[in-house]
């Protein structure tokens, strides 16, 4: 590289004052100094970076071009220079692979409070089932996962968040809605509709039923939770969804929570990410941010 920093601060100056003697107040410089400095950069790059209009210096094309590339280089070394500890300098891109419940009720607003507070943070989003998230995150697709329910695999850390809790759910015409207790025997004879294996909130679903109901008539598998919330509303099905995606349709009455007091269905959302990932203050500004507004 053969221009230098302090060669870019006085085209930027000198950009913003349209003048060389008030760019070198402004730097703090003397006159000729200015003029030698942008002399030497216009003939380092081989291009006039100024025309001259009466008084004026104004922007030539290829200034036009140069400036704002100038400035991202000058905040840049202000960054380096402030270090990343002011929570207003940090920045960078970090990739987030969360499920679909997270995705659509929780991130909107972490989202929104790390924008506010670290604008120049910035998230890479993927929407997937938490196997995926996690597969996602040992092939080093993504620098932090949320996932729903556990995490056992070894090469990854875990770190709970949120309480959640899943809901059996009918159609407001279906016959188990007029039971003051859905039993486990009239849980097995019904004909269900269900998110798809290694979906968090299916693992938490097969978890609870365990041990209570021998086999359960899945149906179909659906990965879309609006589908299967469709089909609940317009058929005879039951499922098991997250509370967060059926409120707005329980309290409309378009679907009704079934009474299962033999079904466990709380769960935990977490972070996790690679056990051997270094030590990332992107992702521990995202950690924190989501914990605060947890509180």
């Amino acid at each position: 590289m053969k221009y230098s920093l302090k060669q870019i601060a006085v085209f930027d100056a000198i950009a913003s004052e349209e003048s060389v003697s008030a760019a070198a107040r402004k730097l703090s410089m003397t006159q000729s100094a200015v003029s030698m400095s942008l002399s030497q950069l216009e003939s380092l790059l081989g291009r006039p970076l100024f025309t001259r209009q009466g008084n004026r210096l104004v922007l030539s094309h290829w200034g036009h071009w140069l400036r704002p590339r100038a400035r991202k280089l000058l905040q840049d070394a202000k960054q380096i220079e402030f270090g990343l500890h002011d929570q207003h300098l940090l920045s960078g891109k970090l990739g987030l692979g969360a499920s679909q419940t997270v995705a659509e009720h929780l991130l909107p607003n972490l989202i929104a409070a790390l924008d506010q507070h670290f604008p120049e943070l910035r998230l890479s989003l993927m929407v997937q089932n938490s196997d995926q998230v996690i597969q996602g995150l040992l092939s080093y697709e993504y620098d932090l996962g949320i996932i729903e329910g556990r995490c056992d695999d070894s090469r990854m850390t875990h770190l709970p968040w949120l309480e959640d809790h899943l809901v059996v759910i009918a159609g407001p015409h279906h016959p188990y809605c007029r039971s003051s207790e859905v039993t486990p025997c009239q849980l097995q004879q019904a004909q269900w509709v269900m998110r798809e294996q290694g979906a968090g909130t299916r693992r938490v679903f097969d978890a609870a039923v365990h041990g209570v109901i021998d086999k359960v008539n899945v149906w179909k598998e659906y990965s879309q939770v609006n589908v299967l919330k469709a089909l609940v509303k317009r058929g005879g099905y039951l499922s098991a969804l997250p509370w967060l995606d059926v409120e707005r349709e329980v309290q409309s009455g378009e679907l009704v929570v079934l009474p299962t007091p033999s079904l466990q269905l709380k769960r935990r959302l977490a972070f996790v990410w690679r056990q051997d990932a270094p030590e990332n203050p992107l992702r521990d500004v995202v950690v924190n941010e989501a914990k605060r507004l947890a509180r």
